[in-house]
């Protein structure tokens, strides 16, 4: 019951202060989401045994040209990379074979493609043709955070078929398939009372973040199951790490970001 408490209080913790981020400005939003990205980086380094300064910078150069310029065909060729990479990685998981990543060349690497242009994209979900759009952003997290949230209840008191064990354990196909039925009928409302996609984009993203979302999740449970630890850090009591909060979102961003500036 202690545990349960912690947890639930620095969840809520950590959506208030995301939503209010969101809500102030444009810029509030950007720090945030930087700061939790070099909180990302940090953890993931040491999941990877990397140490260097070069991510964190190559974040802050990378990420300021992005927003500098966020319709340049630059960008364009960054996403067509980190789409690239995720789908190795996705093949990786379900081909059950080890993500290798042997000399500090090879981590910086990874660390690029999988997590510093992920965390760019997050940053630029938003900024919706041109204009910055807060509420398209709460609802993005309102789904995930639906799916994360009933994918967990349903399995709890319902799941029996292991969803993937040897990667995570504790994940069932019975809590999936209630994540993304939920995810589902939230984006039927959310259609409702946000206007810039119609009903049926809303039920797609809920499908792309619900499926890839919880892909993400898998591929950073490799991670850890690979360097033997079980949270990426501390920081957030009951929760883990920063990393740990934001894994299926970080991998989810740039499939939504593709979809909602390219393909609707």
């Amino acid at each position: 019951m202690r545990n349960l408490l912690r947890r639930s209080l620095s969840g809520v913790i950590y959506v208030l202060i995301f939503i209010s981020a969101i809500l102030f400005s444009k810029e509030s939003y950007i720090i945030l989401t930087s700061l939790f990205g070099v909180i990302c980086i940090w953890e993931f380094l040491k999941i990877i045994k990397l140490k260097s300064f070069a991510p964190y910078i190559f974040f802050v150069v990378a990420l300021f040209l992005m927003l500098k310029r966020p319709q340049s065909y630059a960008v364009t060729g960054i996403l067509i990379i980190t789409i690239l990479s995720s789908i190795f990685l996705i093949y990786q998981l379900f081909s059950k074979k080890e993500i290798k990543f042997s000399d500090e060349r090879s981590k910086l690497g990874l660390t690029i493609r999988y997590l510093i242009f992920s965390m760019s994209f997050l940053v630029l979900l938003p900024i919706f043709k041109g204009d910055y759009k807060p509420y398209l952003m709460i609802c993005l997290l309102v789904l995930i955070w639906v799916n994360d949230s009933f994918a967990f209840l349903v399995g709890k008191n319902f799941g029996k078929r292991k969803l993937f064990v040897s990667v995570s354990p504790k994940k069932t196909i019975e809590g999936f398939l209630g994540g993304v039925v939920f995810a589902l009928i939230s984006a039927v409302i959310i259609s409702k009372y946000n206007a810039d996609f119609t009903t049926i984009n809303w039920i797609i993203i809920a499908l792309i973040i619900s499926v890839i979302g919880t892909i993400g999740d898998l591929v950073e449970s490799k991670f850890k199951r690979q360097a033997s630890i079980k949270d990426s850090g501390n920081i957030m009591p009951g929760h883990g790490g920063i990393f740990d909060r934001l894994d299926s979102l970080l991998f989810v961003a740039p499939f939504v970001y593709l979809y909602i500036n390219f393909i609707i």
